[in-house]
């Protein structure tokens, strides 16, 4: 069981992001030793729900080790059933005292839902579609936002940012156990963005969360609930 606060347990996250973007990691809790320490039982300091793109690998990202997080990805961070359920495991079970939701620029499921905003959009296979079908209302409300009137108006990094806003409120709303746990104190949940160039994790909007020292995202104007 982690004896971390939520916004320990985010800066601590936040150090290790940073020892990747600088290419100094300390590669912890990765030996013979902590393998066999966790045969038996498992303490993560936090759960991460993520896109499962190849290249948000969340122990790498955040430098950290075996057994450290609790990981649960599907493409483009869309909350469903079966993710609230083990996001609740994590939450109920271990105890953890953070949820991290990790969105990324150049997300293949956000530059899908673009697409199928276009009334000739091709359409997909079924299973791809109804993945995907969560994020269109995000895409519809930027390219209405902006005036635009076809797929090419629209800014795939704003869509990607208020995908994660509602995905953040969708988990609240399809929760009591995860929203008590925030109320209470337990829990805080940060939505970020990981830009793939740079390797940075910068936090778009956070519950629970002391944002002392933590940058938000310049180019939002989302803070801390």
């Amino acid at each position: 069981m982690s004896t971390l606060t939520p916004t320990a347990a985010w800066q601590d996250m936040l150090a290790g992001n940073q020892r990747f973007v600088t290419g100094e990691p300390r590669h912890p809790n990765q030996d013979v030793e902590r393998r066999h320490d966790l045969a038996h039982e498992q303490n993560p300091v936090a759960t991460l729900f993520g896109c499962s793109d190849s290249r948000l690998a969340a122990e790498i990202i955040f430098d950290l080790g075996l057994g450290d997080l609790f990981v649960v990805r599907n493409a483009g961070q869309v909350i469903g059933e079966s993710i609230v359920a083990s996001l609740e495991y994590a939450v109920g079970i271990l105890n953890v005292p953070l949820i991290v939701v990790l969105a990324h620029d150049e997300c293949g499921a956000v530059a899908a839902a673009i697409d199928g905003t276009a009334i000739d959009a091709d359409p997909l296979p079924p299973a791809i579609w109804k993945l995907i079908a969560p994020i269109i209302p995000a895409a519809r409300k930027v390219l209405s936002e902006s005036g635009g009137t076809s797929p090419a108006d629209i800014d795939a990094e704003l869509v990607g940012r208020e995908h994660l806003r509602n995905t953040v409120a969708n988990l609240l709303q399809s929760s009591e156990m995860i929203s008590t746990a925030v109320a209470e104190g337990r829990l805080g949940i940060v939505g970020a963005n990981y830009r793939l160039a740079e390797g940075t994790a910068v936090p778009v909007i956070t519950v629970g969360i002391d944002d002392t020292g933590v940058e938000a995202d310049p180019t939002t104007q989302e803070g801390s609930q």
